[in-house]
């Protein structure tokens, strides 16, 4: 197998797919009550952007656990928490951003390697896509609960397509999001960072990082906009 033309990853939340309920904040809520019987709230957390596991401590603490409590109970509330929402997300098949599926079969018709940076939990990132429709165009991820920041889920997913022979040592790489924390983890890394006003950030809350390219959304991104120097 021939390595890609380019290798683009993605973020979940306000770049592929928005306003996809609350199952997935549900779901943390439900677990950490049936593991621990703490009653918590993603209420007053800045959770976009956040990973997961991130977005479970705060709610721990808030509701008075101790560091050393979070860290014995964060493994099963994490597998819980993949657990409840795999069983209760519905369709989200109205609810992928603007020229998301266009973008998707384009570049996958162009040989490009696709492949996902998200906060999400990692079974929540699947049911995600394969409920919106979008999981065949993906390869393969780095989730919430393989490393501490989302620059280093970047370089996760970097390293591992290297690995695998996917992807040769001057490919084109870039990351596509939605938040500052994408524009920041691309930049960590080294690769083009394209930003999309398509969540809650505005234009110039993203401008402010400056990303090497910015979007209304996706429908104006090409093959040739994403690996341009």
């Amino acid at each position: 197998m021939r390595p890609a033309p380019a290798l683009v990853l993605f973020d979940i939340d306000g770049t592929l797919v928005r306003r996809a309920g609350p199952h997935h904040r549900q779901a943390l809520v439900d677990a950490v009550r049936r593991l621990t019987g703490l009653e918590t709230t993603t209420e007053h957390i800045p959770v976009h952007g956040m990973l997961d596991p991130d977005i479970l401590t705060r709610m721990l603490r808030d509701a008075g656990a101790s560091q050393a409590a979070i860290r014995r109970a964060m493994p099963e509330i994490v597998r819980r928490a993949q657990q409840i929402y795999v069983r209760s997300v519905p369709s989200l098949q109205r609810k992928t951003c603007p020229g998301v599926r266009l973008l998707l079969r384009r570049l996958q018709q162009c040989g490009v390697l696709l492949g996902l940076v998200t906060g999400n939990l990692t079974r929540i990132g699947w049911k995600k896509l394969e409920r919106a429709g979008l999981k065949p165009y993906f390869r393969f991820g780095a989730f919430g609960e393989m490393a501490k920041d989302r620059a280093g889920l970047a370089r996760l997913a970097i390293r591992h397509a290297r690995a695998q022979g996917w992807i040769a040592k001057g490919t084109p790489i870039a990351l596509v999001g939605d938040a500052p924390s994408d524009i920041v983890a691309a930049q960590r890394n080294g690769i083009r960072s394209i930003a999309v006003h398509t969540g809650i950030s505005s234009r110039d809350d993203l401008l402010a990082y400056a990303p090497d390219l910015l979007l209304e959304d996706l429908r104006g991104l090409t093959l040739e906009r994403i690996v341009r120097p």
